[in-house]
């Protein structure tokens, strides 16, 4: 008689399900409630150290689901080769088209799966250990001041007969790259991409010359420069 994968992944299920004892249920739930702290606290490191834009609630309480989620999936694959293949190959189907918007969220996912991970296997010293070790580190590194500098589009309107005027002055940006430049009859616009701290200087300087209608600086975000 064949027997088929599907059959050996439910045979492989009902015996892991009956070898479990009464005796293990209450380990479960210690699990689950320690999957479940250990969520909270890394939600919680998350909203203290947020350093972007736009926060969002709902990516921290999908930290505490994930770690929720992975420990009762390593609780069930942990005593089962054909079934942790079989979950394997499940999950190897499965595409995620979610895109990050900040590359540290990708580290606070990571950190999330490692502690489901790590509770579903019963290492729960290890757990505590890693979990307090890494906020400790992300407390550590969000307390360092790194110098930072901001990159900006800076749009000017002008006319094009101080050209060479205008050249001299954004000479003194050491970090610009050119975008775009038009040339018109009622005017000239000139688009670069630069790094500065402080922007109002520049642009109080730029009004101050004849011959420029408007500056514009906007944020921008490029590793270009």
């Amino acid at each position: 008689m064949v027997t088929s994968k599907t059959d050996v992944l439910k045979e492989s299920v009902l015996r892991a399900f009956q070898a479990q004892q009464f005796s293990s249920w209450p380990m479960v739930l210690f699990s689950l409630m320690m999957a479940f702290a250990v969520g909270m606290f890394i939600f919680w490191v998350y909203t203290k150290t947020f350093r972007g834009v736009m926060y969002s609630q709902n990516f921290g309480i999908t930290l505490v689901l994930m770690t929720l989620i992975t420990t009762p999936v390593v609780m069930c694959i942990k005593s089962s080769i054909s079934l942790s293949m079989g979950m394997v190959g499940a999950l190897s189907i499965v595409r995620f088209r979610t895109a990050v918007k900040d590359p540290l969220d990708t580290a606070y996912m990571f950190w999330a799966l490692t502690m489901g991970i790590l509770l579903g296997a019963g290492q729960f010293f290890l757990a505590c250990l890693t979990v307090i070790g890494i906020a400790g580190l992300v407390f550590l590194i969000n307390k360092l001041n790194f110098k930072t500098v901001n990159s900006y589009l800076l749009v000017v309107h002008y006319d094009p007969s101080i050209e060479q005027a205008l050249q001299a002055v954004l000479r003194g940006i050491r970090n610009q790259q050119l975008k775009s430049k038009t040339a018109s009859r009622e005017g000239a616009e000139l688009t670069l991409e630069i790094r500065l701290d402080r922007t109002d200087l520049l642009l109080n300087r730029l009004l101050s010359m004849d011959g420029v209608a408007d500056a514009t600086v906007v944020a921008y975000q490029t590793d270009s420069l």
